[in-house]
């Protein structure tokens, strides 16, 4: 069984490589189509050219991204609002362009807390994915962004509380623990074959490592602490329509 196309929707450059970085290498080096759109940072800052260094390492194509400026950041998208600040049409409809036009079969980004450290725009950008997903496929909604298109699956990525063992480096350095409930899980990845590939995605990040956010954090961590951070990665299903392919399912 082939494996599905597959695009993750991510609020910042690093967020792909720590939160699916495994499953992304995973479903590129089985052939499937990957890539990666990500919502604030523009392709000329240092940042940018730190995504397309990091989405070649993972084989996930060239960056797409929305445009927008990090929340906390404003030079990283010159003359563009901030992505909490867009109106929640435009930015929804930006991204359905993209998702028209890659037409994945499945869709990854943050759950409801943003992730453990519950960033804003980690928020903002599951909202609007969600949003995304299930108008992609409604010919009457945005209609100048392409041919309608449905994907099967959204999946949320996560962490459960039985991960906070591991996360503790991440804890003490002051870093939020937004966990869910390990039944809330519905596909655990053991993606120890890619790690090396991972975190090679992470380090190409280097603005991050080198000012102490958390690929500089991990950085610092013994090699097996920082395995037990970045060997699984956990997801959340939510389908959005009511028959859904079982070749869309993330291989466990």
């Amino acid at each position: 069984m082939s494996m599905p196309s597959l695009l993750g929707v991510f609020a910042h450059p690093d967020d792909e490589s720590l939160f699916s970085g495994g499953v992304l290498a995973r479903h590129a080096a089985a052939g499937a189509r990957t890539a990666v759109v990500t919502a604030t940072w523009t392709p000329g800052t240092r940042r940018g050219a730190e995504l397309a260094e990091a989405l070649r390492i993972l084989g996930a194509g060239e960056p797409r991204m929305l445009g927008y400026a990090d929340a906390k950041v404003p030079h990283s998208a010159p003359g563009s609002p901030r992505l909490c600040d867009a109106p929640l049409d435009e930015s929804v409809g930006r991204l359905v362009a993209h998702l028209r036009q890659f037409r994945p079969e499945i869709v990854i980004t943050h759950d409801a807390y943003g992730g453990v450290t519950g960033h804003p725009d980690h928020v903002h950008t599951h909202r609007v994915t969600t949003l995304a997903v299930h108008a992609a496929g409604l010919e009457r909604l945005y209609p100048d962004a392409g041919a309608p298109w449905q994907p099967s699956a959204l999946y949320l990525a996560t962490h459960p509380h039985s991960a906070l063992d591991a996360l503790e480096g991440l804890a003490r350095a002051g870093k939020g623990m937004k966990t869910v409930p390990d039944e809330r899980i519905t596909a655990t990845v053991d993606v120890r074959p890619w790690l090396e590939q991972k975190w090679t995605a992470v380090l190409a990040h280097r603005t991050e490592v080198e000012r102490g956010a958390v690929p500089g954090l991990l950085a610092g961590f013994p090699a097996d602490v920082r395995e037990r951070v970045l060997a699984t990665e956990w997801y959340i299903r939510q389908d959005p329509v009511s028959s859904v392919p079982p070749q869309t399912e993330l291989t466990v």
